[in-house]
């Protein structure tokens, strides 16, 4: 029997041990998509508690205290901090099978040096454990990313953001870490959901400075704030949607359709995926020619409980997995981007685990450059409600059957936590594991330097290249 959560974690084989202890254990992480405040880094944060450090803004964890019985209170808040940790500490031993519960424990042992399983007997031993850390002057924020060995981090940003954080961070030359921005035009495209022409008018406008009253002026001045993030160094856009659209149109059309809708007309079905379908392919045109990474998600139907979206708002808890399919639009859009010239390095993710082998099949259909690049569409990593063992594994499994598994580029932890970079650690266990056992079976040579080098190179250094970090 193993220890739990023991120095062989997830380690199944000798061969597993020696790639992760020898090839991918002290490699820098690179974080190319959260969803952390860049104020909290700029401002150098500390937390009061382990309670606003864990839970006050992960809807992984509320969903899971909520399945539990417990009332919103102590899920959201509306109870004070220790009874929302004794909640979560009394959900713990339930969750076996989820990964929130190896997700915990790796963070209580890495940040905490607790290795005792947390529970509602060890609740108030472990509050007083993590609260004396975090407490002690040495647990700020730069504190965590440092210790975590995170070399860079994308966060995910408006295009209306004056990126004032970033500036601040990057202008500290005590602080090594690279936090960038990424492009998120989210608001700006999805024309259907309420504020779209509110936010252009009185948000995307004013930032910079054009009275968005057309699709010119809209280009313009998207034009003009992808300009501003590059001066401020970003490497990727990130696109979610429900679904891919593709309903091609010409420019007067959608102009005509932009304009019902800032007028506060109705649009239609059609008329939506052909304003965004045009929109997609307008920024795939202006990343080509800056080298930017286009980062698409889809699958998901968000805000599904109507109650809960009107008391709590959006990224509470409430979305989950879509049934869209959606690979015949991406194969199109794709190939739209790719006969006109503009196609961008891409990694595509799909929260639907279903779609995993139709991803890898299509982005085959157009990895070929004149640019050297490895697998210039990506199929991103598991993401969301895949990033668990069973669906890391059956990721890569996929990913390796279909693809060229040694381009991969890994692992991201898509978090509001400053405490979540051991899903890195996760993550490079299980790749090692997956690697290992090839070895083991005979499924792969016995050739350390060439499996050391796969791994290394899907834990950080093909993101490093792709990326241009």
């Amino acid at each position: 029997m193993k220890d739990f959560i023991g120095e062989d974690f997830l380690l199944s084989t000798k061969s597993a041990e020696k790639l992760y202890n020898e090839y991918v254990k002290d490699l820098p992480i690179i974080d190319y998509h959260c969803h952390i405040n860049p104020r909290e880094i700029a401002e150098n944060i500390s937390f009061k508690n382990i309670t606003e450090a864990w839970l006050y803004g992960d809807h992984y964890k509320w969903r899971a205290v909520r399945a539990c019985g417990f009332d919103e209170k102590y899920v959201t808040g509306g109870v004070d901090d220790y009874e929302r940790f004794r909640a979560w500490a009394s959900t713990m031993p339930s969750l076996i099978g989820n990964p929130l519960y190896h997700w915990t424990h790796l963070e209580l042992k890495k940040y905490f040096g607790i290795t005792q399983p947390l529970s509602e007997k060890s609740c108030d031993e472990i509050w007083e454990k993590c609260n004396s850390v975090i407490t002690s002057g040495n647990f700020r924020v730069r504190d965590i990313i440092e210790s975590s060995g995170v070399d860079t981090i994308c966060t995910t940003d408006d295009p209306a953001d004056d990126l004032k954080w970033h500036k601040m961070i990057s202008e500290d030359s005590t602080f090594k870490t690279r936090v960038l921005p990424a492009f998120r035009p989210d608001k700006g495209v999805n024309i259907e959901l309420p504020g779209f022409a509110e936010y252009l008018k009185d948000v995307l406008g004013p930032s910079a400075g054009i009275d968005i009253k057309d699709l010119d002026s809209l280009l313009t001045a998207y034009v003009q704030r992808i300009n501003y993030f590059e001066e401020n160094g970003f490497k990727t856009s990130d696109h979610g949607m429900g679904y891919i659209p593709y309903s091609p149109a010409d420019s007067s059309e959608v102009d005509h359709i932009l304009k019902k809708v800032l007028s506060g007309e109705e649009i239609s079905t059609d008329e939506c995926d052909k304003y965004k379908t045009y929109m997609l392919v307008f920024f795939a045109s202006e990343f080509s020619k800056r080298n930017i990474v286009m980062q698409i998600h889809y699958g998901v139907i968000r805000n599904n409980n109507t109650r809960a979206f009107e008391k709590l708002g959006a990224d509470t808890g409430f979305d989950t997995i879509a049934g869209y399919e959606c690979t015949v639009n991406a194969l199109r859009l794709l190939d739209e981007f790719d006969k006109n010239g503009i196609l961008p390095k891409m990694v595509i993710y799909s929260l639907n685990p279903a779609d995993n082998a139709a991803i890898d099949a299509l982005c085959g259909c157009f990895q070929g450059n004149c640019d050297g690049i490895r697998s210039k569409i990506q199929h991103g990593a598991a993401w969301w409600f895949n990033d668990h063992l069973e669906g890391m594994r059956e990721h890569m499994k996929t990913y390796a059957a279909e693809s060229v598994f040694a381009n991969f580029i890994g692992m991201l932890t898509d978090s509001r936590s400053f405490l979540s970079y051991t899903r890195h650690d996760y993550f490079r266990r299980i790749l090692c594991d997956y690697i290992g056992g090839m070895i083991e079976r005979g499924e792969y040579p016995n050739d350390f330097e060439a499996a050391g080098k796969i791994a290394s190179d899907i834990s950080y250094y093909n993101t490093k290249r792709f990326f241009g970090f």
